[in-house]
């Protein structure tokens, strides 16, 4: 199938439909998921804002009990009875124990108090889930947390998981304790009078499940021990419990990676107890409702893809019409029918280039009758160049003539003066862009000097020097030196009315060959040096070689670089100094 412009344009805008609606698709796409990321966040926060909410609660109710139980001691002792001491005696301790039993009822999770234990020197009074031992004295005063826990201040109430200390079983290996001393103690010391209770874990384990099913849940204390956790037992969160801790944010949410997946990590930090609370949320396990997304991805891109098409084919149309007509028009031009033709002009773009086009077949018919005069003309031309040969040669057998017959009547001058003048126009007829040895160059610079310094008796001298002998093989382009060495005796050493010396002095640094010419003639005004090489009207018509500085220094950059030509210094009075730069090759 040949590839028309309709073709291209169709593809073209064919796949420009395809990547705008695939663009659109991946938008709705990022959106939608974005959108669940963002909602699934907020429902994550809400739901550990909810856990944390009803864990204080449930704190807040035991540390109530440990509180009352340590600073009133009326709780504990019925009203007056006329009774003998020891009927009184056992009547306030079971009075007590019921109190104590009442207090959990009360709280609404007694269920979840593994053990509750008053001491006041050596009377004890118990109650919760666990049964009741005599040994339960001694074992909580030898538990390793004890002497800390006695000791804290009446407003901390740090919660930590630790050990049973009461002979556990396999369903409470742990209990999270709280101890405080009674104020009302008759003991010596603190550790002869307090109230403990022990939480079970149980209340975090079954809060935990009752937030809804499939969720990762978190419940630890600040030291990073994890209470209880609910579809967590895949992750390692030993790393992500520092972390939470040191957050000066008590709550929020953040990204992070965690057994290779990348994960929504929703918290909340209490300030008394110290607990914990998290959900992991791995991004790649989000309900996402993949047959909506993609239903809607397929309707977006397949009315994106019609829409386009459509339009594509329609404007197609609209412009292979006038293009078909411009092909047509060009296929005439080529075979050499320059007709204008006025349909091809219309008044959009398309008809703008048949304008273009008509005026150019009239442009190639007008150019077609020149050539053939241009051609004609430069036959005629080439004739005349041929003709114009003939008359060099006429003058240099009539200058070898009179040289002969100078030689014969021993009129030296007049041999010097035509030897030196048949050899500058044999130079100068062989090309002006030719490159020479230096010592070439030379040659021919002192074949003028000779006629200039006759012409104008003795007038001017010229010295050479070449700081290196193998300098005068470099290689310059020819009519270099004559031009500047012109320059100084018409414009320099004549006007001055005094004998004058041109040095010339060629030498090289870091491959560059430079030449320079300077005469003691009358110089060379400021603002004429900065105009005078730009200036490329100043050609003196009457000097022989009719070359003058500005024509030098374009040739040469044109031959060499813009980087090389000549550099004009001069004092009105004392000097002109001309330094050509040049690479310096062999």
């Amino acid at each position: 199938m040949p590839r028309t412009f309709q073709y291209k344009f169709l593809l073209y805008n064919l796949l420009m439909v395809i990547s705008i609606a695939c663009a659109v698709s991946f938008y709705n796409y990022h959106s939608y998921y974005k959108d669940a990321i963002k909602n699934e966040t907020e429902n994550s926060v809400n739901r550990v804002q909810i856990l944390s909410d009803r864990m204080e609660v449930a704190y807040e109710e035991m540390v109530n009990i440990v509180v009352t139980c340590s600073e009133r001691k009326s709780l504990f002792y019925a009203p007056s009875l006329s009774r003998s001491d020891n009927w009184e005696s056992a009547y306030i301790k079971l009075y007590a124990s019921n109190v104590l039993k009442d207090f959990c009822a009360i709280s609404g999770y007694s269920k979840y108090i593994y053990k509750i234990t008053l001491f006041n020197n050596g009377e004890v009074l118990q109650a919760g889930n666990a049964y009741g031992s005599t040994r339960d004295v001694r074992d909580i005063q030898n538990a390793p947390w004890f002497h800390t826990l006695i000791s804290r201040e009446n407003t901390q109430y740090l919660l930590s998981l630790e050990d049973n200390p009461f002979s556990p079983t396999n369903y409470t290996p742990k209990l999270l304790p709280l101890l405080r001393p009674l104020k009302y103690g008759s003991g010596s010391s603190p550790e002869d009078a307090w109230i403990f209770l022990a939480i079970s874990p149980r209340l975090f384990s079954d809060t935990l499940k009752s937030m809804g099913d499939g969720q990762v849940l978190y419940a630890a204390t600040l030291d990073g021990s994890i209470i209880s956790s609910v579809n967590g037992d895949s992750f390692d969160v030993s790393d992500l419990l520092i972390t939470l801790k040191d957050l000066k944010n008590p709550q929020g949410n953040f990204r992070t990676w965690l057994n290779g997946k990348e994960c929504i990590i929703a918290y909340q930090r209490q300030a008394v107890s110290g607990l914990i609370f998290f959900q992991i949320l791995p991004i790649s396990d989000l309900n996402l409702d993949h047959g909506v997304i993609g239903g809607t991805i397929a309707l977006i891109f397949f009315f994106c893809f019609a829409i386009g098409l459509t339009l594509s084919w329609f404007i197609s149309r609209q412009l292979s019409a006038p293009i078909g007509r411009l092909k047509k028009r060009l296929e005439f031009i080529s075979r050499g029918n320059f007709d204008p033709d006025c349909s091809i002009e219309t008044d959009d773009e398309i008809g703008s280039i048949g304008k273009q086009i008509n005026q150019m077949s009239n442009r190639i018919s007008d150019l077609l009758e020149t050539r053939v005069k241009s051609e004609k003309e430069k036959r005629d031309l080439e004739i005349k160049m041929l003709q114009a040969q003939i008359n060099p040669h006429f003058l240099y057998n009539t200058l070898d003539s009179i040289k002969w017959i100078a030689t014969m009547q021993k009129n030296s001058g007049i041999v010097q003066v035509v030897t030196a003048l048949s050899s500058l126009l044999k130079n100068m007829a062989k090309g002006f862009n030719e490159k020479v040895t230096l010592r070439q160059e030379l040659d021919f610079l002192q074949n003028y000097v000779i006629i200039e310094k006759i012409r104008y008796i003795e007038l001017f001298d010229v010295t050479t020097e070449v700081d290196q002998e193998i300098l005068y093989d470099a290689k310059i382009v020819k009519l270099t030196l004559q031009p500047l060495v012109e320059n100084a005796i018409f414009n320099g050493i004549e006007p001055s009315g005094r004998n004058g010396l041109i040095k010339i002095h060629v030498y090289a640094e870091k491959g560059v060959l430079y030449i320079t010419v300077r005469d003691n003639g009358i110089g060379i005004s400021p603002e004429n040096i900065e105009t005078l090489l730009t200036d490329t009207s100043r050609v003196t018509k009457s000097n022989m070689s009719g070359i003058g500085l500005p024509n030098v220094d374009r040739r040469l950059k044109l031959v060499y670089g813009e980087e090389y030509g000549l550099k004009l210094e001069s004092k009105l009075d004392q000097y002109t100094l001309i330094t050509i730069a040049l690479p310096l090759e062999f």
